[in-house]
């Protein structure tokens, strides 16, 4: 059922008042990516659905992630990045670099990107960029990057995340 733009009624007080922000933001489609970066300890990443295209001109990038991340302060340190754009098999490896308490590289193939990052070779695609500017929002880091070099390195269709759950392209949503 379609409601018409006529028939919206005004906002209560408040966003959650009517309908949790949360609810409405999950019917935008985002892709996911892995962030990753090399520290003295090895490779770090994290998932992050929060990526997008800044500009083509200079070619830059963003993604939002947690003041809280435990991987954070090892891209900070090494001031690069790669992001490898996840496939819809790849779901299995999203679950993991999503979860906080596993070995997330653990039997993911990986190359390795010209600032040294690591990159999922399954992937998509990446983006290898170096960080440019941190801004601080409430509980988050905004972090700009500087793209260094960008490959595609496989065909085709995005794991997505719609509605709080994984879709791939066998799902009828898709």
């Amino acid at each position: 059922m379609t409601t018409s733009a006529a028939a919206l009624s005004p906002p209560a007080a408040g966003i959650a008042a009517k309908t949790p922000l949360r609810w409405v933001l999950g019917k935008f489609a985002t892709g996911v990516a892995v962030i990753a970066s090399q520290s003295d300890q090895g490779p770090v990443g994290v998932l992050v659905n929060s990526f997008t295209s800044v500009s083509l001109e200079p070619p830059t990038v963003l993604f939002c992630i947690s003041t809280r991340s435990r991987t954070w302060p090892y891209i900070e340190k090494s001031g690069s990045f790669a992001a490898s754009f996840l496939a819809d098999g790849q779901r299995a490896a999203a679950e993991r670099f999503w979860r906080s308490d596993e070995d997330r590289f653990a039997g993911t193939p990986m190359a390795t990107a010209t600032t040294g990052a690591p990159v999922l070779s399954e992937a998509l695609g990446y983006v290898d960029c170096r960080v440019s500017e941190v801004a601080t929002r409430d509980d988050h880091y905004v972090v700009f990057g500087e793209v260094l070099d960008a490959r595609i390195l496989n065909t085709g269709k995005p794991l997505l995340f719609f509605q709080g759950a994984w879709n791939t392209s066998q799902d009828p949503a898709i």
